[in-house]
């Protein structure tokens, strides 16, 4: 990843009027970082869903996709350091997304684009399947990153994600060049992970387990993922900043019996935070089959 110190990242996710999660995460991450954000709303809501009703304002798609196109052609493209891409409310977005990413690249061929393809969890998909299969379909094969959690994966690629093995090797066929899982197997017990896998390096972050987290979390860490890659931080050292962020600001959420991340109290825990977590390397399966 080319260093790129400041500048813009456009951030395309679901805005809520109050919370922290979506947009609202991922343009503070990313702003408290030092970078600019184009703010990008997929559709707009009271706030998380999780919450209760929350009746939504959705977009034209032909209103959508003209916008981006706009964006795409104003005079400050010069400033786009990076893009990045979470919930989507209908498949036509990943069209306009994708013609977004493609139209920018003219310019700039190696332009970092993240892809969190938000679609579910272990309940099953929360968008559309024709939503989730356009983001597979569209949006996966332009991303320099993604983060989906372990149901994500498993569903983007149709493989079984019963253990980090099986993740590794999901994540190698996703496509994109850098995979991080933000739901992996934990080898502490009742530990969360993360897993960065690459073409030849596999990394798990571990922390430990707090009951009942606030939403948002998922958004927190491809923003401040990506904010770290472009900085050029090491996968190693992203991967490891990143879950101490992450964890630092969820423990001060549960601390304060909030229902949302309380980023506005933690902008340190952004910069530099203090939490430590363990950091594992994994026999990525390259290695595994030149054993056999």
């Amino acid at each position: 990843m080319i260093e790129n110190p400041g500048g813009a990242v456009i951030a395309i996710s679901s805005h809520v009027m109050r919370g922290s999660v979506g947009n609202r995460a991922i343009v503070f991450a990313l702003e408290t970082l030092g970078f600019g954000a184009w703010s990008v709303p997929t559709i707009v809501l009271p706030y998380h869903p999780g919450h209760g009703r929350s009746t939504p304002l959705r977009f034209d798609d032909t209103a959508f996709a003209l916008a981006l196109e706009e964006l795409g052609k104003s005079r400050w493209t010069g400033e786009i350091r990076g893009i990045v891409s979470g919930y989507l409310s209908t498949p036509q977005q990943a069209d306009a997304i994708a013609a977004l990413v493609n139209r920018l690249r003219t310019d700039k061929p190696d332009l970092p684009y993240l892809c969190d393809p938000v679609i579910g969890d272990e309940k099953g998909l929360y968008v559309t399947e024709e939503t989730a299969s356009a983001i597979r379909d569209t949006l996966i094969p332009l991303a320099t990153i993604a983060t989906p959690n372990r149901f994500e994966l498993g569903w983007l690629t149709g493989s079984t994600t019963d253990d980090n093995t099986a993740l590794m090797k999901a994540a190698l066929m996703l496509g994109p060049a850098e995979v991080a899982v933000t739901s992996a197997h934990a080898m502490l017990k009742e530990g969360v992970a993360a897993l960065y896998v690459n073409e030849r390096h596999a990394l798990l972050a571990e922390h430990a387990h707090i009951d009942n987290p606030p939403n948002g979390l998922g958004d927190l860490f491809s923003a401040l993922f990506l904010a770290a890659r472009l900085e050029g931080i090491a996968p190693e050292e992203a991967l490891e900043k990143t879950t101490a962020s992450v964890f630092s600001v969820l423990s001060h959420a549960r601390r304060n019996g909030s229902d949302e991340l309380l980023l506005e109290q933690n902008t340190a825990s952004l910069r530099a935070p203090l939490a430590k977590v363990g950091i594992r390397q994994l026999m990525h399966p390259s290695r595994r089959r030149k054993r056999i």
